[in-house]
């Protein structure tokens, strides 16, 4: 049985990877906007197996509040084994050029506060000398587009932040897991049209398990996205400036 704690718990990714774990009978603590929204999927979980559920508000931009917050779910726990951070929003990368303060709150969440919560949490693993972070990246951190520049830089932040963190850690032995989705087919992407390369949640889950087994320290999910992200940062930036990405 681990002790796992899920930040952004009620995102699809999170909740599809939840559902997998709990059939293993471990103990959960839930992080999210939305208390009756972890309430249901608490109960949901512990229909599927979950030996233990409980839940708590958390507001991303509310970066003093985390050290508390994350030290009282551990308690709650009574240890940490596995922590999956999973929170972020889709910014309107039109409204980001026009709008600093909404650019600046988007990164807030999409990058700071992320490092806000892995600072916390790798100290108290590194401490105890055991544990994974899976921490949810993006594709778009790969090489800056025009359609997704500030969500791009917010996580090639959070993927530039683990690569430095997971070689201290590991030195302690904690695992560091980056997981970088392509196109997901969630409800903060259904405004846009879908293609072959769209995944569900449900693959991303099974691709983060994979990752886990085989002691990965980045995954791309699904796999195809190496292939497609190498070849997209190989484009000659004269080249790469022309095209509609």
């Amino acid at each position: 049985m681990k002790h796992i704690l899920i930040i952004g718990a009620t995102s699809s990714i999170a909740t599809a990877t939840a559902r997998r774990w709990a059939s293993q009978g471990h103990r959960f603590y839930l992080l999210g906007r939305s208390e009756d929204t972890l309430q249901a999927l608490g109960a949901d979980l512990s229909v599927r197996g979950a030996s233990h559920v409980s839940v708590g508000v958390f507001e991303a931009e509310a970066f003093l509040s985390h050290p508390a917050l994350l030290d009282a779910a551990i308690a709650e726990l009574q240890g940490l084994d596995l922590v999956l951070i999973a929170h972020g929003s889709l910014p309107d990368q039109g409204r980001c050029e026009r709008d600093f303060a909404y650019a600046l709150a988007e990164f807030n969440v999409n990058a700071l506060s992320v490092l806000s919560c892995l600072t916390h949490l790798a100290n108290r693993l590194e401490a105890q000398r055991h544990g994974t972070l899976v921490v949810l990246s993006s594709v778009a951190g790969d090489r800056g587009r025009a359609s997704n520049y500030l969500y791009g830089t917010a996580k090639a932040a959070v993927t530039i932040f683990c690569q430095g963190l997971g070689p201290r850690l590991a030195k302690s032995g904690v695992r560091v897991l980056t997981v970088k989705p392509g196109f997901v087919d969630t409800p903060m992407t259904a405004h846009l049209k879908k293609g072959l390369l769209w995944a569900e949640p449900e693959r991303i889950a099974c691709c983060i398990d994979e990752g886990l087994a085989r002691s990965r320290h980045v995954v791309y999910a699904p796999g195809f996205w190496r292939l497609i992200m190498w070849v997209i940062r190989i484009i000659p930036s004269g080249i790469f400036s022309k095209l509609s990405l």
